[in-house]
């Protein structure tokens, strides 16, 4: 429950914070003013943390043998099933990207699909080493974390991917883009803030995120 000013948000109910001083340190825990609405709750969720990869996922993704293009499909999947919503899950997305950490996002872009062309003739050859690979996204709307809310709009979004080879690997180097997650998965990312809300006024704003949400065909 959120009731005050500058109280201490955690970065989600599945994350166990054993020692809250440490984790304020490096950003699991962080203060939070006077949010709209006061949803603590669904926007804890997406606080991400630094999230360094192991060598062993490293090494088996991205090889250079590989299309780039493999690189972006996993990539835009993972994001789908929501891979990026919090810390430990946003580690199974960074041996296909070049940077370590993200800031917190507050909108998360719903879509219904997704389109990466494996076709190189579409991309654009920068070199032998880098490459642009455009991704369209059928784009339902967008939930703003911060009021609990979906605002729908159906619309044809065109994301390029710079994909570069960095130490012997395929990696994304840019853009950094919301979350696009898929419709579903976003449905049951709201029913477990309603589980974890305390309070019965947010209760109620979350279910009607989920009811509006389950209406996108």
């Amino acid at each position: 429950m959120c009731t005050g000013r500058n109280r201490l948000v955690p970065s989600s109910p599945l994350i166990i914070v054993q020692n809250r001083h440490a984790a304020y340190k490096i950003g699991l825990i962080r203060p939070v003013s006077r949010l709209p609405g006061c949803f603590c709750g669904l926007l804890a969720l997406v606080l991400l943390a630094l999230a360094v990869p192991s060598s062993a996922q490293v090494s088996q993704s991205g090889s250079m043998r590989r299309s780039p293009a493999e690189v972006v499909k996993r990539y835009v999947l993972l994001d789908q099933k929501g891979a990026r919503l919090n810390a430990p899950s946003f580690d199974t997305v960074t041996p296909y990207i070049d940077w370590k950490e993200e800031p917190t996002w507050g909108r998360i872009v719903i879509v219904q699909k997704t389109t990466v062309p494996e076709d190189y003739r579409k991309w654009e050859i920068l070199n032998n080493l880098e490459v642009i690979i455009p991704v369209t996204f059928q784009v339902r709307g967008s939930v703003y974390l911060e009021t609990a809310s979906f605002v729908p709009e159906d619309t044809t979004e065109e994301v390029r991917f710079h994909v570069k080879v960095v130490g012997n690997y395929w990696r994304i180097i840019s853009p950094m883009i919301p979350p696009h997650v898929g419709v579903k998965r976003m449905v049951n990312f709201a029913r477990e803030a309603e589980a974890h809300e305390q309070d019965d006024t947010q209760r109620t704003v979350l279910a009607a995120l989920i009811d509006s949400l389950r209406k996108v065909n």
